[in-house]
């Protein structure tokens, strides 16, 4: 019969991975832990699971430790069109409200899928946008798909899905938007994979919202069944964060399971029933002019004599990254064209106009600015990795994994805890461990 672990090391264990990884294990969930801790035991190399629980209860965990872990603690059972009312709500009110807000503004919609598992999800919400939107071709998409877990990313970048993947499907639903396999299963059609982007997140460790990892303005988050394995705490770091990340009217949908207002006070209440979705509120409106006060009776008065102060200078550079974390993009990019007017050279300048071009759908001169920003800074890590991302989205993947390369290169010839140029936050132990496992998925 196998020895349970000891109270006081599984305590120190389910810190650890509260802290690193965001799953919350009190004592009534410790036989899970213990469970998960042997797979991952097994998994890592490890003679036993006590030694697997004292490496991991006292030190940082490293990528594969965290995906091993992520991989055993992390339930990965989901099927498409998941919750038949959320969808539903999506054709009929959400969608229709977000075309009706668009109207004479800039065909854009940002959508982001975290906790995305396998991918059912963000395939189902592409699925939908087509379904709802007759003109979606004329629309600039962007469908961002995140999880912790690279083994559920690898899934979801193949596509393939089994019949069980399917249940409650109507069959008419199945045979226009997928393709049959040789094996009996079923693949995405490339019109709805080439809407959704993969990438490896974690919303506990990671800085987000950031452009770095795409994760800024976004006009609807889906984050279901995701927030139920955090602690209270992390849960309302997390709902703080997607706050930010949406743009003014922006909605966020959680599991009803999820939607206490205890963690989404900062939103509005949810108004579709049966539907948790919160929504960002509007900033107030300027106050109306006030009448002018009559003017004062003159005095008479020695005029003094006038010296104009020094102008602070304005940097142009982080009022761009302001305005396109908002989602202003023409003012960014203005605000950006400004930076490079004062100086051409600075490398950061051509990386951030790069960034906001991609965002608006220009692609030929997003590349064209982080050409110009790697001529004049070769080792600038985050321009290989965005240029990665870019060529990616473009289904060029031989020539994206060689700037993915360059990347990689890079930021293993850094300090691990090092903030590379541009990275908002992010450390480059933690931008190389994203690629890495990004890589992997599209292996």
């Amino acid at each position: 019969m196998t020895r349970p672990l000891d109270a006081g090391l599984l305590e120190a264990v389910s810190r650890s991975v509260e802290a690193q990884l965001g799953l919350h294990y009190p004592p009534e969930r410790w036989a899970d832990l213990e469970r998960g801790l042997r797979g991952a035991a097994e998994e890592l190399g490890f003679p036993g699971v006590e030694e697997c629980a004292q490496a991991l209860a006292f030190a940082l965990l490293g990528r594969l430790q965290i995906e091993a872990l992520a991989a055993q603690l992390t339930i990965g059972e989901t099927y498409f069109f998941r919750d038949p009312a959320v969808f539903k709500a999506l054709a009929t009110q959400v969608f229709p409200a977000l075309v009706r807000e668009r109207a004479g503004r800039t065909k854009r919609l940002r959508i982001w899928s975290a906790g995305c598992c396998t991918g059912e999800e963000p395939f189902s919400i592409a699925i939908a946008l087509r379904e709802a939107i007759p003109d979606i071709d004329d629309w600039q998409v962007t469908i961002l798909a995140t999880d912790i877990n690279p083994r559920f990313l690898h899934t979801a970048v193949a596509g393939v899905y089994g019949p069980w993947s399917f249940r409650g499907v109507p069959e008419e639903t199945r045979s226009i938007w997928f393709r049959p396999t040789a094996d009996g299963r079923f693949e995405v059609v490339p019109d709805i994979r080439r809407m959704v982007t993969f990438a490896c997140l974690n919303l506990v460790e990671d800085v987000w919202p950031s452009l770095v990892t795409n994760t800024n303005a976004m006009d609807l988050i889906f984050c279901r069944h995701v927030l139920m394995y955090f602690a209270p705490e992390r849960i309302r770091q997390v709902a703080a964060n997607f706050h930010a990340a949406l743009v003014p009217g922006g909605r966020l949908i959680v599991s009803p399971s999820e939607a206490s207002r205890e963690f989404f006070a900062g939103f509005l209440p949810p108004e579709i029933p049966g539907v948790a979705l919160f929504r960002k509120g509007l900033p107030p409106a300027p106050p109306a002019p006030r009448a002018p006060a009559p003017p004062p009776v003159p005095v008479r008065r020695p005029a003094p004599v006038a010296r104009p102060l020094p102008a602070a200078p304005r940097d142009h550079a982080a009022e761009a990254r302001q305005l396109a974390n908002e989602g202003q993009l023409t003012a960014a990019l203005a605000a950006c064209d400004r930076a490079l007017a004062a100086n051409r050279l600075v490398p950061a300048h051509h990386y951030l106009r790069g960034i906001i071009l991609q965002e608006q759908g220009a692609a030929a001169d997003a590349a064209k600015a982080l050409r110009r920003a790697l001529y004049l800074d070769p080792d600038f890590a985050l321009a290989h990795f965005t240029f990665g991302h870019l060529l990616l989205r473009q289904g060029r993947r031989a020539d994206a994994r060689r700037y993915f390369a360059n990347a990689r290169a890079l930021l293993r010839a850094s300090d691990p805890e090092t903030l590379p140029p541009e990275s908002e936050g992010l450390t480059a132990g933690r931008l190389l461990a994203i690629l890495t496992s990004m890589e992997e998925a599209l292996a």
